[in-house]
């Protein structure tokens, strides 16, 4: 007999049919045991009555975790017993046979309401619990939609390297990593590698890890992340890489609606509405707005404090109706050295971030596309030249404007979800304290 999925049983009342899957819990009623069974395609509800004696005492048996196979029948219930909440709360499968494929030694039930470190430390067993689920079906159908609007727009996915010669932000906050006679760095983004693409393709995407070794231990870093990036060429200037992604992230939303309302629905979360045009202002404009209503002045800092990002995004919803907003023409020193100035606003950057219920989720900008002014650029920042060769070469041969942004998916992922700490939208955080475990337990350490 042919295994089937869950899902599918509905449509096989009356037959005899074969699951496998994980016992999700065990209740016993009397001389009945009820299993509710748990597939990648869902749960239903399986009895084993005293008359079938081997599959009674089998069933007897099992506990939460457990791997089994399942012969049964399904049968309709009855009308007082339907549960209208459960997908498959129409039917209930009788039990035939059970065959054990695997026994599970958990050391709390995955339901268990635990503390972060305690889910972090379980992972295994605490990301089969329907939250968890949730959050990563989620994540996944984003990706999925990053993916296929680009796909859509033209855009070509390339795989970058994640061990360089040099970081795109030149060293500074890079993971050293001993490479034979050599020194390499794990990469902090495809940056170099996406703009020597756009020589090739015009416009590209990757999707992949990147990481920072900063010793930050806060609800909002971590030192691995997947980053969604995309480069362009023939563009005007920054404004065309926004809407553009002005557009990416209607598409998104739209998709999430289609995909993944019942997980909205399960963590309480509500899908944003992404404006026609997603508000813009620049740096200097958003702290004299901060200065006038909070009394802050931070109006000569290069950047935005955390507290000034929250207060922003309060500002753009209650102002504009919108959980978006940019803020671009940061100062150039602030900014890498690839990075395009504002011939009009000298000393200020073509470039933006993108805010989102509190937080930065995305970092862009115009780049330099001439080889001179690059070269000039990289001396400017201090650094040398000649170890960017590699990556020099294709403004050598030739590069039209260009530009593009890197987006944080866990980020993004926590923002959408409502989660408190970005680790909860990570599958396995890589942070200051633990590769999946704790790297000690002396917390100060």
């Amino acid at each position: 007999m042919e295994r089937i999925y869950i899902k599918d049983i509905k449509n096989k009342i009356g037959e005899e049919i074969k699951l496998s899957g994980w016992v999700d819990v065990r209740r016993d009623h009397g001389k009945l045991i009820f299993i509710d069974l748990r597939d990648m395609s869902g749960k239903v509800q399986m009895v084993a009555l005293p008359n079938h004696k081997e599959a009674h005492n089998n069933a007897s048996k099992l506990r939460s975790e457990w791997v089994v196979e399942i012969i049964g029948k399904v049968n309709k219930r009855p009308e007082k017993m339907i549960n209208k909440n459960e997908e498959l709360g129409e039917v209930e499968v009788e039990i035939m046979e059970v065959k054990i494929l695997s026994e599970a030694e958990i050391p709390f039930e995955k339901d268990a309401v635990t503390n972060l470190d305690t889910h972090l430390d379980n992972l295994p067993l605490t990301l089969r619990t329907e939250k968890a689920k949730a959050v990563f079906k989620v994540q996944a159908e984003i990706v999925k939609a990053f993916r296929e609007f680009l796909n859509q727009e033209n855009f070509t996915e390339f795989q970058s390297p994640k061990l360089i010669g040099e970081d795109a932000e030149g060293g500074a906050n890079s993971f050293d990593v001993t490479y034979f006679k050599h020194i390499a760095h794990l990469a902090q983004s495809p940056q170099l590698y996406k703009q020597i693409m756009v020589g090739v393709f015009e416009r590209v995407f990757a999707v992949g890890n990147v990481y920072r070794a900063e010793k930050h231990s806060t609800t909002r870093h971590l030192n691995e992340y997947t980053s969604l990036d995309m480069e362009m060429g023939f563009i005007q200037d920054h404004t065309d890489i926004m809407k553009m992604e002005n557009r990416l992230l209607k598409f998104v939303m739209g998709e999430l609606t289609e995909t993944c309302a019942k997980e909205f629905e399960l963590l309480k979360a509500n899908i944003p509405e992404v404006p026609e045009n997603i508000p813009a202002m620049k740096l200097r404009e958003a702290q004299e707005i901060i200065k006038k209503e909070t009394g802050e002045d931070c109006v000569k800092e290069p950047d935005l404090e955390p507290q000034h990002e929250r207060w922003l995004c309060e500002y753009a919803k209650k102002q504009f109706g919108s959980d978006f907003i940019f803020i671009t023409h940061f100062p150039m020193a602030k900014r890498p050295f690839y990075t395009h100035e504002d011939e009009n606003d000298i000393g200020y950057a073509k470039g933006f971030d993108l805010l989102f219920r509190g937080v930065e989720i995305t970092t862009g900008a115009q780049r330099i596309h001439k080889y001179d002014e690059l070269v000039e650029a990289l001396k400017k920042k201090g650094l040398n030249p000649d170890k960017f060769s590699f990556y020099l070469q294709a403004f050598k041969c030739g590069m039209p404007p260009h530009g593009g942004f890197g987006m944080g998916l866990e980020r993004l992922t926590a923002k959408l979800l409502g989660l408190e700490n970005v680790k909860e939208a990570t599958l396995f955080p890589r942070d200051l304290n633990r590769i999946d475990t704790l790297l000690s337990t002396d917390k100060n350490q």
